[in-house]
């Protein structure tokens, strides 16, 4: 295991095999995927980690398993990911998080946000985004919180027009 940062109360790793049945579990919650197109089966989330794991690989960098420095306990991811989509603002990388539902509004995403920042920069990436559907005000306030400016809005080009996830706000970063 890599431990790639830490902050207060977390830490930013590699992930485990293990890491895999509470993932499978968060990404089942329908309070995680509130602001997603469906909940993901247990295929879909392994093929993820597959995913999270080639751009590891490939890139050095990825979504990072996130873990509660007091426990242990796998909470989450928050990381870096190419954009896999075509929009005006693409190619790119975007800052991202997901957390298990019990660990909402707690903090942790912001907190570990912030420390991916300073990552991308020591990897030299130059500028980050971060998009998510309009209705999803507790992620646009992280990226506030980790100093994104909102710099346009966007219809996200793998969703249907009758969606109430269609229409996305977009922040950026300068690092």
């Amino acid at each position: 295991m890599t431990i790639y940062a830490e902050t207060e109360r977390l830490i930013l790793r590699s992930w485990k095999p293990s890491d895999l049945p509470p993932f499978i579990a968060m990404n089942k919650d329908s309070r995680v995927m509130k602001y997603f197109p469906a909940p993901l089966s247990d295929e879909e989330t392994a093929a993820f980690y597959d995913r999270i794991q080639d751009e590891f690989n490939r890139r050095g960098w990825g979504l990072f398993a996130l873990e509660l420095k007091a426990t242990g306990k796998f909470i989450g991811y928050v990381g870096l990911h190419e954009i896999g989509f075509e929009a005006y603002f693409t190619p790119g990388i975007e800052i991202g998080w997901r957390l298990a539902s019990d660990f909402h509004n707690l903090g942790y995403a912001t907190e570990a946000a912030k420390m991916v920042v300073n990552l991308a920069k020591s990897y030299g990436i130059k500028s980050l985004y971060s998009f998510t559907a309009e209705i999803n005000k507790p992620s646009e306030r992280v990226m506030q919180k980790i100093g994104m400016k909102k710099i346009g809005e966007f219809e996200h080009p793998k969703l249907t027009a009758d969606s109430p996830l269609y229409h996305h706000v977009l922040y950026s970063i300068m690092l």
